[in-house]
C-alpha cells in the first residue's frame, strides 16, 4: 500500500465517521461542527484526485460561508433538539437498514470501477494536457458539454430565490408593517409637542 492510499483511506474513515456523527449526536453545535470536518476531509479527497479547484470552492464557500451561517443560526436559535430526538433510537434500525441498501445501490450503479485505489484511478484517467490546468479544463467542460443543465440549475436556483423572497415578504394580519413613504412625510410639529409649564416655587 503506497502513502497515498493510505492517506486516501484515512481521509475516507473521517469522512464516514465525522458523516455519521452528523446525524447521531444530539449537540446541533458539535453536529455542525462534525459536517464542517467532513467538508474538510471531502476537500482533501479532491485534493488527492488533483481536483484543486473544487477542494478549495469546498473549503471557501461551504467551510466559510455556508457552515458558519448554520453555526449562527444554531446558536441563535437555541433550539432543544434533544426533545426532538427521543424516538430517534426507535427508528435507527429502519433507518440504518435504508442507508445500507442505498450504499449497495449505489455500488452496483457505479461500480468497482469508481471506488477503485487511488493508483488505478489515476492510470484509467485520461491525461491532461500539461499547458491546461483543471480549473481551465472543468470551466471548458462546463460550459460547453454541460452548458443546458448548468444553466438549467441556475434557474431552478433563480426561482427558489424569488420563492423564499415571496414567502418572507407577504403580509399577515398579524405583523406590524413599516410605511417609508409615510415615515418621510412625518414632520416634526406632528410628532414632538412643547408644553410650558409653570415652575414650581421652592420650599
Amino acid at each position: 500500500m503506497t502513502f497515498e492510499t493510505a492517506v486516501f483511506y484515512l481521509f475516507s474513515a473521517i469522512l464516514l465517521a465525522s458523516a455519521a456523527m452528523v446525524v447521531t449526536i444530539r449537540n446541533p453545535v458539535k453536529s455542525v461542527l462534525f459536517l464542517v470536518l467532513a467538508f474538510v476531509s471531502a476537500a482533501c479527497l479532491w485534493i488527492l484526485l488533483h481536483a484543486e479547484f473544487l477542494a478549495i470552492v469546498l473549503v471557501l464557500v461551504y467551510v466559510g460561508a455556508v457552515m458558519v451561517l448554520f453555526l449562527f443560526v444554531v446558536m441563535m436559535i437555541d433550539v432543544n433538539l434533544a426533545v426532538l430526538r427521543q424516538g430517534f433510537t426507535e427508528y435507527l434500525p429502519v433507518g440504518a437498514v435504508v442507508a445500507v441498501l442505498m450504499v449497495v445501490e449505489i455500488a452496483l450503479v457505479v461500480g468497482p470501477r469508481q471506488f477503485a485505489p487511488m493508483q488505478v484511478i489515476a492510470a484509467m484517467a485520461p491525461a491532461a494536457h500539461p499547458h491546461v490546468s483543471n480549473t481551465r479544463a472543468l470551466g471548458l467542460l462546463l460550459y460547453t458539454t454541460y452548458v443546458y443543465p448548468f444553466e438549467i440549475a441556475a434557474a431552478i436556483l433563480l426561482v427558489a430565490i424569488i420563492a423564499a423572497i415571496a414567502l418572507t415578504m407577504r403580509r399577515r394580519p398579524d405583523t406590524k408593517y413599516q410605511d417609508p413613504a409615510r415615515q418621510v412625510e412625518v414632520r416634526a410639529r406632528d410628532r414632538v409637542r412643547l408644553v410650558k409649564m409653570p415652575s414650581e416655587p421652592k420650599t
